[in-house]
């Protein structure tokens, strides 16, 4: 932000200096004949407010052109109690709220399936929100059907043990039968209210996702149910808040998304605007009890294609067994 600033920043002080040199060369032919050219005042109260109007605009840019595009890769090492000791070293990437549109969010869509590929991950999860709920009286099942195109572009990514995701409130209050087939059609595992044994090396740990928590019809029991006591459970669920919840059970690490970290974070306060079950944990890792939980801030954008200080975010998770029994 700070590079477009200065761009602009010097493209007005050298539209001024060659403005000051008109008017110089204006005076100049003073006697000899008319003046063509009117001098031009510039004091210091205008040059303030041009280099704020600079400003502002260098930061329009910034936040709805550079920031939304500029994909960032947060490596997190986290160790598990229960975590077996020969999947020492097993890697998830973490992607969320993707809300698909052929503009925006398409871009960086784009961009991470090549910096994924690249990080060669164990697994793949995805936390939800692959479509946008319509504004006022949209059309949802048309909105809903963007979940194909996304489908589309995650499908290219690849990991050993597959990608898997659960639905997040934008898809549950669209179709979520629809973005849940556009996803399975495309090998793509929806978890809802499901556990599945992901088995490496003689070892194995449980991948649980739950339906989306807003909706209401999130269910534990239902999801832990087949998990044996002493194996290590991994919950993906879209709103972080529910750590409160699934603190109470037998889950290792819970991932999740919902917040968008924000999605626009103004210097020394708090984010402007953050979701019902994104208010307390909003982005990163948090402890709650035995819980270890994870916050990706999204790819995408809701309401308005603006992101400020709060990049989209790849999370490569490795994952370690605790030496703290």
């Amino acid at each position: 932000m700070s590079s477009c600033v200065e761009d602009v920043a010097f493209a007005i002080c050298c539209f001024l200096d060659v403005r000051q040199s008109k008017v110089r060369e204006s005076k100049v032919r003073q006697s000899k004949g008319p003046n063509r050219l009117a001098p031009l005042s510039i004091n210091r109260r205008t040059f303030l407010r041009l280099a704020a109007a600079t400003g502002a605009a260098a930061l329009g840019v910034d936040a709805t052109v550079l920031a939304p595009n500029r994909l960032r890769v947060v490596r997190m090492d986290i160790a598990l109690r229960r975590w077996p000791e020969r999947l020492e070293g097993f890697t998830i990437a973490l992607l969320s709220d993707f809300h698909f549109d052929p503009y925006f969010s398409v871009h960086p869509i784009e961009a991470s399936v090549g910096i994924v590929n690249s990080l060669n991950p164990d697994l793949i999860v995805l936390t939800g929100d692959f479509v946008s709920i319509p504004p006022l009286d949209g059309d949802e099942e048309k909105a809903a059907s963007a979940a194909e195109p996304c489908a589309d572009l995650l499908r290219r990514m690849h990991a050993k043990h597959g990608l898997w995701a659960v639905m997040g409130n934008h898809d549950y209050y669209t179709n979520p039968w629809t973005v849940t087939r556009a996803l399975q059609a495309r090998g793509i595992k929806v978890l809802a209210n499901q556990s599945s044994p992901i088995e490496q090396d003689g070892a194995r740990f449980w991948l649980a996702g739950v339906n989306d928590v807003v909706s209401g019809t999130a269910d534990l029991d239902e999801t832990l149910h087949i998990v044996p006591e002493n194996e290590a459970a991994i919950l993906l669920a879209h709103e972080p808040d529910y750590a409160d919840e699934v603190a109470r059970y037998r889950v290792d690490l819970q991932l999740s998304g919902h917040s968008h970290g924000g999605q626009v974070r103004l210097p020394l306060v708090p984010p402007l605007f953050l979701p019902e079950l994104g208010k307390k944990y909003v982005w990163g890792l948090y402890r709650i009890g035995p819980l270890t939980l994870y916050t990706n801030p999204g790819i995408g954008t809701v309401v308005l294609p603006i992101r400020l200080n709060c990049p989209p975010e790849i999370t490569l998770l490795t994952l370690r067994r605790s030496s703290i029994e």
